[in-house]
């Protein structure tokens, strides 16, 4: 072979591929971004951004042109009953986007800095190779109906069930399904929830629903275990029911599967590695993966420069960065959901009537703290063994 086509080919161009690609192109890389849809494309998804997300985005959305709302006042109930609309803060609980327009400005930052989009193009599988010319070793990236593309290293951004991740035997221990839909709404309705969240702590272990305001359109879900499908699918009808809503066509209605990491799964095979939610990285409890995807594709896409430009340590360093940075998070997440499995009354009580829940998961929202930095201090730890006995 001739050489490489690209340093790096970053496939899937959802937040973790366009974090992925605008780093590696930053650091000096020729990046390819292979996306299967045509851009800017719809992605089931609330659309919600905390805190972490909008500081690492990397973008300003307002001089991107992204549309967004912001919501100050957050209502929580328990399967519609026990209902509290917490006191009403200075910053915004969310800023919320439409992942179309969303993702669109993130896959613009990383074309401004040199990527190559390449989008309609469905990838059907990666391989090694030994020599890319001179000894080079890589990666072949086959594509329907076309060449493959060849490539120093490979990210894969392409999604929970993408190529990449079963090529590098990424595994899942909790799968969830996701039920959503986009309702347009008239004055009256828009003006109830302007400014307010709502979160449904749901009937099924584990579930939860979501209101999102985004001014003449409510994004409506919700989400838990896939082997409870049905129970899902009858509270979501209850819940937008409840909501005056089941008279109105969405603009979108749709479902999808989300799958969190098991502890030790592979993040990288050889010259490939995975970020977001191909590698399974997003917090088991609350279900977040945005700012997961950020993070681990701008990790991914600077070891995948530094690994084309001949640091030998790189990519092996990768899984490492990711063990260390967000590896606690999720722990503490699926610590947390073990709570709320079992005591789904008890965590509401304290995120909705207590002086310390309320501004504790206020300040996890917003950014500025995290889970895991919380069980690791005393008093906190305490009460979450408390109540998970």
């Amino acid at each position: 072979m001739a050489g490489a086509d690209f340093d790096v080919v970053v496939v899937g161009a959802g937040p973790a591929g366009a974090a992925a690609g605008r780093a590696a192109a930053g650091a000096g890389a020729r990046v390819c971004l292979l996306e299967r849809a045509t851009l800017p494309r719809y992605k089931t998804c609330g659309g919600g951004l905390v805190g972490l997300s909008v500081d690492h985005a990397g973008i300003d959305l307002v001089a991107a042109g992204v549309p967004h709302a912001r919501a100050d006042r957050l209502s929580v109930s328990l399967d519609g009953r026990l209902a509290r609309t917490l006191p009403k803060t200075g910053t915004p609980w969310l800023t919320m986007v439409m992942r179309a327009e969303f993702d669109a400005a993130l896959v613009a930052s990383a074309r401004a800095v040199g990527a190559e989009i390449r989008a309609g193009t469905h990838v059907t599988g990666v391989r090694g190779v030994d020599d890319l010319g001179e000894g080079d070793p890589g990666v072949l990236v086959s594509v329907r109906g076309g060449r493959e593309v060849s490539a120093r290293v490979v990210v894969g951004a392409d999604g929970t069930s993408g190529r990449v991740g079963t090529h590098v035997g990424v595994r899942c221990d909790q799968i969830e399904v996701g039920l959503e839909g986009e309702f347009p709404v008239g004055p009256e309705l828009a003006r109830r929830w302007d400014g307010r969240l709502l979160l449904d702590w749901g009937p099924v272990p584990s579930s939860y629903a979501w209101l999102f305001p985004k001014g003449d359109v409510l994004t409506v879900g919700v989400i838990g275990p896939r082997e409870a499908g049905a129970d899902l699918r009858a509270y979501y009808r209850r819940l937008v029911t409840r909501l005056g809503l089941d008279g109105i066509q969405p603009l979108h209605d749709s479902g999808h599967l989300t799958r969190v990491r098991a502890p030790g799964s592979p993040l990288r095979r050889g010259r490939v590695i995975v970020a977001g939610d191909a590698a399974g990285l997003l917090d088991p409890w609350t279900r977040e993966g945005i700012s997961f995807a950020l993070r681990s594709g701008r990790l991914a896409g600077l070891a995948a420069a530094r690994a084309a430009a001949g640091d030998p340590d790189a990519l092996a360093e990768y899984p490492d960065q990711i063990e260390r940075i967000l590896g606690p998070e999720i722990d503490a997440g699926r610590e947390v959901l073990g709570l709320f499995r079992r005591h789904p009354i008890a965590l509401h009580g304290v995120i909705a009537a207590t002086p310390v829940g309320f501004p504790l998961f206020r300040r996890i929202i917003d950014g500025r703290t995290t889970i895991a930095r919380q069980l690791r201090r005393p008093g906190v730890h305490r009460v979450i063994a408390a109540l998970s006995q």
